[in-house]
């Protein structure tokens, strides 16, 4: 069946203020997500998302020290306002970098069209959600409690959904 555009969907709601440096990337944060209409299978978004973090570890007094960040996008069913029951499961590659101190400032940007598997269940909604973690080898030097800061006015994520359409 064809794909017929329908209107994007869009979020500039920055949903984490600050993502905390681990060893690890295992504390992803939520930066921005997006709850599509019903779905089915073989049905295509086409998803952009920006972002941008700093990193002000150790400013105030302490070491300073470069962050890896890594970013992707996740997605997992819609049944509520607030609710993510999961399972969740990631729909794209990870972006990564690191930022400096020097460098203070880390733009995330990530793009990804994404077919709606088989076993989607037919007029189920999909919440897509952008997700960052930080880590570095040097993540204990001031406590264990740094921080990177997610920058609010700086992100947002478009969903521009492509379903399918009955031929005539």
């Amino acid at each position: 069946m064809p794909l017929a555009p329908l209107a994007p969907l869009a979020s500039e709601l920055l949903r984490s203020s600050s993502i905390p440096v681990d060893l690890t990337p295992s504390t992803p944060r939520p930066l921005y997500l997006v709850v599509t209409g019903p779905l089915r299978p073989g049905d295509q978004l086409d998803i952009t998302a920006d972002a941008r973090v700093t990193n002000d570890c150790g400013r105030d007094g302490g070491i300073r020290y470069t962050v890896g960040v890594g970013w992707h996008l996740w997605a997992y069913t819609y049944v509520g306002p607030g609710i993510s029951t999961g399972p969740w499961w990631r729909i794209s590659h990870s972006g990564g970098d690191n930022v400096s101190p020097d460098r203070h400032h880390l733009p995330l940007h990530i793009s990804r069209l994404h077919t709606i598997p088989e076993d989607w269940p037919p007029g189920d909604r999909m919440v897509v959600v952008l997700q960052a973690d930080a880590h570095s080898t040097a993540w204990a030097k001031n406590g264990g409690n740094d921080l990177l800061t997610c920058d609010a006015g700086y992100g947002q994520m478009i969903v521009r959904p492509l379903v399918a359409t009955p031929t005539a």
